[in-house]
């Protein structure tokens, strides 16, 4: 590399793949990857720490950085941490090698930048957590491969559809990975083959496990079709795990990434699990979307509904509803509960759910929430006028909002308060500032550590109008 700096001209070796090399981590970032510089290059390093010395070994490089991988840790970093997950490659949990302490407060810069980044003047509040760090998951969808030795249950290595073995995930309760390794013996047992996705041929695809908080399982097996044995199977692993309450197959024959169509057939129980969540008595389907940490979640509901500020005869509108729980919720603090949501299931596990609970001012409608202006041209009202919530909860998919789902919200509806939910801080900060160039101030931000040990990380803003 050659570079003019006043009247000399100076020559720089570039860095070369497999070259070693002594390297300062300086930083981390959200993916868990220590971040130093060597000869003009960033350069990231998996599973290291700020303040770690390591001699490095390049297997990347770039115009723009270089990726390389710890050979030997010559200095360990104070924020360095022993023990913790030994599955390193399913590359899932970013910071099991740091402390704790040291995974909140990076967690909170995070958000922080992320609203400096968008040009948004936002005061972040200290990260809620309750501490704890293992067993907290209570969903996981494990991808099955065929491995020399038999049948490999794990998780996806980064950027790859390559399965790392992981059944016993320390995030996962217990139960999942004796589910998992009880699976695999029956599989075995019934010589059942494996999806290959270059060939589109084979049966099995993924074993996807969800829990309520009160211990009841639902089990839900990806498949490509129908197969010999799947009654045997079904009765087998109910018995042999009796707080198994619901059992399905999902049929995917489909060369897709998706993990679950949108065909289930159920072989045992309802067809959904009931768990408690805010108060809120609910049934949760397969399909739904349901959050994973249900004790952090219950955090974070209070929280945003201290935010919505609700009083008698306000009308909340819950955008990406799911299975309604959010809105549900709050629903005896409003006079009328308007939800919406794409997944046809999930809306009416959300209709369900308000009759259990003798919910009796909750509807809730199927459609793309991304298309407001038609849908809440269908919304009617008591005396024939357009429809304007007084309050709408916001929590939609990693890639945030629509800016035309925000300007009919602001320009249209003229909503007075927004109460935001985002696991993606990046399009939090974003749509804020689309809702503040709009006439919103944005009020304090709220990070909540629903997702301990891995780079994700939930929050809250409530943006309130101010102008036309």
């Amino acid at each position: 590399m050659i570079f003019h700096r006043g009247n000399f001209w100076w020559i720089m070796d570039k860095l070369k793949k497999n070259e070693r090399f002594v390297l300062k981590i300086t930083d981390i970032n959200n993916l868990g990857f220590g971040v130093g510089r060597h000869k003009g290059l960033v350069v990231f390093v998996a599973a290291t720490a700020v303040g770690d010395i390591i001699e490095a070994k390049c297997v990347k490089v770039t115009a723009s950085y270089a990726v390389a991988i710890c050979e030997r840790l010559i200095t360990s970093s104070p924020m360095r941490t022993e023990g913790g997950c030994t599955h390193r490659g399913c590359g899932g949990c970013a910071y099991q090698h740091i402390s704790y302490d040291e995974e909140k407060r990076l967690k909170e810069n995070y958000v922080r930048h992320a609203f400096i980044k968008a040009g948004v003047d936002a005061k972040i509040m200290p990260l809620t957590s309750n501490g704890k760090t293992t067993e907290y998951r209570n969903k996981a969808e494990y991808p099955i491969a065929k491995g020399r030795d038999g049948y490999i249950i794990g998780f996806y290595a980064p950027k790859s559809h390559r399965v790392v073995e992981c059944a016993d995930c320390s995030l996962q309760p217990a139960v999942f990975s004796e589910i998992v390794e009880w699976l695999r013996g029956e599989f075995e047992r019934l010589s059942l083959s494996v999806y290959d996705e270059e060939s589109g041929k084979g049966l099995l695809r993924h074993i996807y496990l969800r829990r309520a908080s009160t211990g009841d399982i639902a089990l839900t097996l990806v498949v490509t079709a129908q197969f010999d044995g799947q009654a045997s199977l079904c009765e087998r692993v109910c018995a042999r795990f009796p707080e198994i309450k619901n059992f399905a197959l999902n049929i995917n024959p489909e060369k897709t990434n998706v993990i679950c169509s949108d065909r289930y057939i159920n072989l045992f129980g309802e067809g959904y699990i009931t768990d408690t969540l805010a108060g809120v008595r609910l049934n949760i389907s397969p399909a739904s979307f349901y959050q994973v940490n249900h004790s952090m979640t219950e955090l974070l509901y209070a929280k945003a509904r201290e935010l919505a500020s609700l009083k008698e005869g306000d009308v909340l509108c819950d955008l990406f509803c799911g299975i309604g729980s959010i809105g549900l919720s709050m629903a005896k603090d409003c006079g009328r509960l308007v939800g919406i949501e794409i997944i046809e299931d999930a809306v009416r596990c959300a209709e369900d759910n308000a009759r259990q609970n003798g919910i009796e001012n909750a509807e809730f409608f199927a459609g793309d929430a991304s298309d407001a202006e038609r849908f809440f041209g269908s919304v009617s009202t008591p005396d024939g006028s357009p429809f304007s919530p007084d309050v709408i909860l916001l929590d939609p998919p990693r890639k945030g909002c629509t800016p035309t789902l925000i300007e009919y919200i602001a320009k249209t509806l003229k909503t007075d308060r927004v109460v935001y939910i985002s696991c993606n801080p990046d399009t939090l900060a974003r749509d804020a500032r689309l809702f503040a160039d709009l006439g919103y101030s944005v009020g304090e931000v709220y990070p909540f550590d629903l997702f301990p040990r891995t780079g994700h990380v939930e929050s809250l803003v409530r943006l309130t109008r101010q102008t036309d």
